[in-house]
C-alpha cells in the first residue's frame, strides 16, 4: 500500500518527533533536505532544525531514547499528546478521542501505531495526507499548545524546541497570548524528581457529566472543521 502524501513536511516533522530508531537515523539525511527545502519555513527556522536533525543523525541511540522519555514521556507538560493539554483526565478527553478517530477513518487513515488518536506525530502524519489549506487550519487551532510546547523546551536547553515553532510557523498564525500563558501556568515537574513526577501525574477527580472547566474552544473547533462532510480522500497507508 502506497501513502497519497500531499505535504512532506509535516510528515517529516512526524517521524522527528517520534520515538527515536535506528530506521529513523538512517533516514535523516532525507528527512533533512525536505525541510531544507521548505520555503514555508524562514531561514532561521530552518537552520534552527539543524542541530536537533544532527543530533538524530549521529547520536548514540540510547542516549536519544533516553532522553525522548525524560521529555516527553515523564513530564506532564511536555506530552504530544494533544488533547492532554486540553482536557486533562476529564471525560471530555474520551469523546474527543471517539471523534479524532471517527475523523481518521472518514478520510481512509488508520495508524500503523499504538499510540493515542492525539499523539501529535500520529496527527501530523494524518495532516500530511490531507489537503495543504485543511492542515494549515488544523494546525492554526493547535498554535496555543505549540508555543507552549516551545516556551518549555527552550527553557530546558531542547533543540527538539525549533519543531515546534516550526510547526507554528507552518500554522500560519499568531498563538492566543492568554490561553498560551494558562498553559504555562502548570507545574513543569522535574522529571528526574519522582515525588513530583507522581504528583502530577496523580488520577484527577472523577466528574460525571460535563466538565466545566475541560473543552478549549480551538480544539472544538478544530475537530468541528475536521468532521464536516466532503473531506475524505482514498484510503492511504504508511509511506
Amino acid at each position: 500500500m502506497t501513502t497519497h502524501l500531499k505535504d512532506r513536511t509535516l510528515k517529516a516533522l512526524s517521524l522527528i518527533l517520534s520515538y527515536p530508531t535506528r530506521d529513523l537515523q538512517a533516514a535523516m539525511p532525507e528527512i533533512g533536505g525536505v525541510l531544507a527545502a521548505e520555503t514555508r519555513l524562514t531561514t532561521a527556522a530552518r537552520h534552527d532544525l539543524r542541530p536537533l536533525l544532527e543530533t538524530i543523525a549521529a547520536g548514540d541511540i540510547y542516549d536519544l531514547e533516553e532522553q525522548y522519555v525524560l521529555l516527553f514521556d515523564r513530564s506532564r507538560t511536555l506530552s504530544l499528546n494533544l488533547f492532554e493539554h486540553v482536557h486533562g483526565e476529564s471525560r471530555d478527553r474520551g469523546g474527543a478521542m471517539v471523534s479524532l478517530v471517527e475523523t481518521y477513518r472518514d478520510g481512509g487513515f488508520e495508524p500503523a501505531t499504538s499510540e493515542l488518536p492525539d499523539h501529535l506525530p500520529v496527527l501530523l502524519e494524518f495532516l500530511a495526507t490531507r489537503p495543504r489549506d485543511e492542515a494549515r487550519a488544523t494546525l492554526a487551532d493547535a498554535t496555543h499548545i505549540f508555543e507552549a510546547l516551545r516556551e518549555r523546551l527552550t527553557r530546558r536547553d531542547s533543540a527538539y524546541a525549533a519543531v515546534f515553532a516550526a510547526l507554528a510557523q507552518l500554522a500560519g498564525g499568531a498563538a492566543d497570548a492568554e490561553t498560551v500563558a494558562r498553559l504555562l501556568d502548570a507545574p513543569d515537574a522535574d522529571p528526574d524528581n519522582l515525588a513530583a513526577l507522581d504528583a502530577v501525574w496523580e488520577e484527577s477527580e472523577v466528574r460525571f457529566g460535563p466538565d466545566p472547566n475541560a473543552g478549549c474552544p480551538q480544539v472544538r473547533d478544530m475537530l468541528t472543521r475536521m468532521d464536516k462532510p466532503g473531506k475524505a480522500t482514498p484510503h492511504m497507508a504508511a509511506e
